[in-house]
């Protein structure tokens, strides 16, 4: 008898003493073998620690110049990379320049024709934003136009240095005309607005809002001669944000982080361009539908395709073709390497960190 009970007590203690050096719980697995370790969660990746940054911005009232960078504001997209963006509206790339030049601007948003003036070495480009459309050149029937042939010796308002005033030469040059032939006024796209409609100016070229402006005030008198619609197949008409080469070489991480948000808001704005619509009425005080009637006024790229027109040199070209209509245009006297005005590497590190942030 004591024989069993002293078994019967080792047994006891040695079960106490398997508890006691943690053996699992019948509702527990039991441990894998070295071999095999056991599956572990690991921790999702923490969100990169921002130095916030203020960046002021520039750019022209219309979807062409403002659409990404509201989407981003709304959206969030600049917050989450620790920017504060602030808005100053202008009225042409070149304007925007020579703000960024005097330090009162840090980025700009500009259309085809102020690429020029990065050409030239004024800024540098670091982020590609659309492909413009939306560049018209529009006169007035009761001048006795017809034709675009019809416009030699008339009156026509257009911005020096912008994607319009490219659109009119290339419109010209359909009849065999050029600036020679006509009257250039100069005027800005709100003054191309009220000249046309008053009649002070026999036609315009500009952009949308204004072209849409124009046409619905003079209805039936308002005639098309062409748009930059008219000539993509041989040319194409980015729009870039662009800043000084000293901002560039001071403040690289920003221009970044900057690019990085501005990807995911072109990936948002494409299939919502209605609601972006809504948020730049907003912005510049517009009606709804005189923005919303601009929502094809541009090639809307994605972030997406970005990255990978970025890689296949598909970006490049397009500058490239670019450079090439300033050239043909007597604008620039001989084609530079694109490399010389085109942040390239700013372009890749924010297309890297966009595909980071969505793994």
């Amino acid at each position: 008898m004591k024989r069993f009970t002293s078994i019967l007590l080792a047994a006891v203690l040695a079960a106490v003493l398997l508890a006691g050096c943690g053996a699992a719980p019948s509702s527990q697995p039991a441990s894998k073998p070295a071999s095999q370790p056991v599956s572990q969660s690991e921790p999702a990746p923490a969100a990169p620690e921002y130095e916030r940054a203020t960046v002021r911005v520039a750019y022209m009232p219309n979807m062409g110049s403002g659409s990404a960078i509201v989407t981003g504001i709304e959206m969030g997209y600049f917050d989450e990379v620790g920017l504060d963006v602030k808005l100053t509206q202008f009225q042409g790339g070149p304007a925007e320049i020579a703000a960024m030049a005097s330090g009162d601007i840090d980025i700009s948003q500009i259309g085809h024709g102020a690429h020029a003036l990065c050409i030239e070495g004024q800024a540098k480009i670091f982020a590609l934003d659309l492909l413009g459309v939306s560049d018209e050149v529009l006169a007035n029937k009761e001048r006795g136009i017809n034709s675009v042939a019809d416009l030699k010796g008339k009156t026509v308002a257009s911005t020096a240095g912008t994607s319009a005033e490219i659109v009119l030469n290339l419109v010209l040059s359909t009849a065999g005309l050029t600036q020679d032939d006509v009257k250039v006024v100069e005027m800005d796209a709100n003054g191309c607005v009220s000249a046309m409609i008053s009649g002070q100016v026999d036609a315009c070229a500009t952009w949308a809002p204004s072209t849409t402006t124009i046409k619905e005030q003079m209805g039936d008198n308002c005639l098309s001669l062409g748009s930059n619609g008219d000539f993509v197949d041989t040319v194409t008409f980015p729009g870039s944000f662009i800043c000084t080469e000293e901002y560039a070489q001071e403040h690289e991480d920003i221009l970044v982080r900057f690019g990085q948000a501005l990807l995911k808001a072109q990936d948002y704005r494409a299939p919502h361009i209605e609601e972006v619509c809504g948020w730049l009425a907003k912005e510049i005080e517009a009606d709804d539908a005189t923005i919303l009637a601009t929502k094809d006024s541009g090639e809307w790229l994605t972030g997406e395709f970005i990255v990978k027109a970025l890689a296949d040199g598909t970006i490049k070209n397009y500058y490239d073709s670019q450079q090439q209509v300033f050239v043909d245009g007597g604008r620039i006297p001989e084609k530079v390497p694109v490399e010389n005005y085109v942040l390239f590497d700013v372009m890749q590190k924010a297309c890297d960190a966009y595909t980071a942030a969505q793994a």
